[in-house]
């Protein structure tokens, strides 16, 4: 397949493109700068400048292409306005073809619950309130998509875990977690999540809301006392003197779920655990 892909650069992005590049289909990376096309061209890509929210330029580009994958994300104040772009941009060119999209969404987008599914009606933190509109706009249009929904995105020294690996330690030297430690974190090892890209954009069909996850939902004590003999819980004040009130309450969520509908379609997470990688990283 000729497929376009955004966010080739970024942590899941450019997971997504090794997959699909080693699986043998043809990736156009959308690209903003020199310094990024090299690195899509040399991870077996094509790089392509423009600007993704020019909806006329993406509309165009993705006629061009035989399915797409959209993982950018400032991550900033500008994130919904280039997920509107795109949208517009997919239903324009896609709606009403055979073509598959698969759209970035996450977990977090449900709130806390410990038998997280994707019939859990959405309780967004206001991190990420913002994306549900869109994603609805996207599956109610005639387009054959699907809204992967990632857990906590992990690989050795990346994602965001490594708060863990670098948190403060006490007097004592424990080391301090993200809140007092009892909440959950449903997660995904970032390869075994680009498999399900892949997995879900060649099925050729739209599969709706998707949970990423592997089924491994450890206590964020579990995963200090993989890295530590000891640790010792923070109050939400702290974390949000550290980390910003709207990404310390995302952090603080306590959820738990299993993926059974990802797996259902032949996707079979396989990477090491969260703890393990940890308690490797410890060695």
């Amino acid at each position: 397949m000729k497929i376009l892909l955004t966010g080739g650069t970024g942590f899941i992005g450019g997971a997504v493109l090794r997959r699909l590049v080693d699986d043998g289909h043809d990736v156009t990376a959308v690209v903003r700068s020199a310094g990024s096309a090299e690195t899509v061209a040399a991870a077996g890509a094509t790089a392509l400048e423009g600007d993704l929210t020019d909806v006329a330029w993406l509309s165009a580009t993705l006629r061009e292409h035989d399915g797409a994958v959209h993982t950018a994300s400032p991550g900033d104040a500008t994130s919904p306005a280039l997920d509107d772009a795109v949208v517009d941009a997919v239903v324009s060119a896609f709606g009403g073809t055979s073509r598959p999209f698969v759209h970035t969404g996450g977990v977090w987008t449900y709130g806390d619950g410990d038998a997280i599914t994707e019939q859990t009606p959405p309780a967004p933190p206001a991190l990420t309130a913002w994306r549900r509109e869109r994603e609805q706009r996207l599956l109610d249009a005639d387009v054959r998509a699907t809204v992967v929904e990632p857990g906590v995105v992990h690989a050795p020294d990346q994602g965001i875990p490594q708060l863990l690996v670098h948190a403060q330690r006490t007097g004592e030297g424990a080391l301090e977690l993200v809140g007092s430690g009892e909440q959950h974190w449903a997660t995904v090892h970032v390869d075994d999540l680009a498999e399900l890209y892949a997995l879900v954009l060649t099925s050729g069909e739209g599969h709706g809301h998707l949970l990423g996850v592997s089924g491994h939902s450890p206590s964020v004590r579990d995963l200090g006392l993989a890295l530590a003999d000891a640790v010792a819980g923070t109050t939400t004040e702290t974390v949000h003197e550290r980390l910003g009130e709207a990404f310390g309450d995302a952090l603080l969520l306590d959820q738990q779920a299993d993926g059974a509908k990802a797996r259902s379609l032949g996707w079979t997470p396989s990477r090491p655990t969260l703890v393990d990688e940890l308690r490797a990283s410890r060695a």
